[in-house]
């Protein structure tokens, strides 16, 4: 069977997100007031090929753990479709 995996990919709550802060800056200037905070991430999509979607599931924790997400600065969340 084939999965599509939807991956993201952002940098911890305890960490300075530059990015997200420099977009922020933007839509103040832009006066868009009301958003509040903005956080810059990776959307990552995998198709995988598994039995089952227990077997895509633990193929894509394999794939965030070792290449696609770093522990020290970033935290990832994924959905299986």
């Amino acid at each position: 069977m084939t999965f599509t995996a939807e991956v993201d990919v952002l940098p911890l709550k305890e960490l300075l997100d530059p990015q997200g802060k420099a977009v922020e800056k933007g839509l103040k200037n832009l006066h868009l007031d009301t958003i509040k905070d903005v956080r810059i991430g990776k959307h990552i999509v995998l198709t995988v090929e598994a039995a089952s979607e227990e077997e895509a599931k633990a193929e894509v924790e394999k794939a965030c753990e070792k290449l696609l997400h770093n522990p020290v600065m970033e935290f990832y969340t994924y959905t299986i479709k």
